[in-house]
């Protein structure tokens, strides 16, 4: 029998994502050996609002040279940008052999690679010492993973005292069912979505201090509305991320437009402090 691990792995898997990120790039014409972060920003940042909130996050704290830990890092946008924009060492961690394989080698490509590490593992079983980062990070993760007090509790044992949880999260809002497929998930069987209240507890408990929460449903509502009305007039992106979701992306992020609007779920990012 597949294990859940497995499942989510086959969800989110593309086949040679880097070659194609490579080809699409050869397209445009931009020479392999000057790729910017901007180049890639489409594909690499895989949650609503992509650089633009991941931008906001960062800016929420004093990053400076501080360690980050990315948890569900994907193919590492946030990653090179937390490495370049705010002179953080940074360490990436994903289920997927495919994506982490895809994001060090587009660390390589923009000459980030002394400052990002990429690591295939489980976010509920972080194979890192105690009290090892300065900040931990996490954006559309928790939705994948069933167990929320191991993952918190993971999340507070490698932060260290004093250091900051960062989180952008997708979460359930009020008590009715949610259709799939969504991005995170084909089927119910592959998303454990929680409340924020339930996510605040888990976190209270732990010993961590809310310090800040902001609802981004609004902008979220408003990028998808944006970016349809985009796709209308121009069709699919040359780097977007329908290189991640291939012809399923119009089901998945139509579906959680309309959850949005129907506010059976909602966008919250926030820190806590240890």
């Amino acid at each position: 029998m597949e294990s859940l691990n497995q499942s989510i792995e086959n969800h989110y898997l593309q086949e040679g994502l880097y070659e194609n990120i490579v080809q699409r790039l050869k397209e445009q014409n931009i020479a392999l050996n000057h790729v910017k972060r901007s180049d890639i920003a489409g594909v690499d940042e895989f949650h609503v609002r992509g650089a633009a909130v991941s931008k906001e996050l960062a800016n929420s704290i004093n990053l400076n040279g501080l360690h980050v830990l990315d948890v569900g890092c994907g193919l590492g946008g946030p990653c090179r940008m937390l490495a370049e924009e705010h002179n953080c060492q940074t360490t990436g961690i994903d289920i997927s052999t495919e994506y982490i394989r895809t994001a060090t080698k587009l660390s390589e490509l923009v000459h980030l690679q002394n400052k990002t590490t990429f690591i295939l593992g489980d976010a509920a079983h972080l194979p890192f010492e105690n009290d090892a980062f300065d900040v931990v990070w996490t954006q559309h993760v928790q939705m994948n993973i069933p167990d929320k007090k191991q993952f918190y509790s993971e999340i507070h044992r490698v932060l260290k005292p004093g250091g900051h949880f960062l989180y952008y999260e997708i979460l359930k809002k009020g008590k009715e069912a949610v259709s799939y497929p969504m991005p995170w998930a084909s089927t119910a069987n592959q998303s454990f979505l929680f409340q924020a209240e339930e996510m605040d507890a888990f976190l209270t408990a732990l010993g961590l201090t809310k310090e800040q929460t902001t609802n981004q449903t609004e902008a979220g509502i408003a990028f998808f509305e944006a970016l349809f009305a985009k796709l209308q007039v121009s069709g699919l992106p040359k780097m977007g991320l329908n290189v991640l979701m291939g012809e399923t992306i119009k089901p998945k992020l139509s579906n959680l437009l309309a959850h949005l609007k129907a506010e059976k779920l909602e966008l919250k990012s926030g820190v806590y402090k240890k």
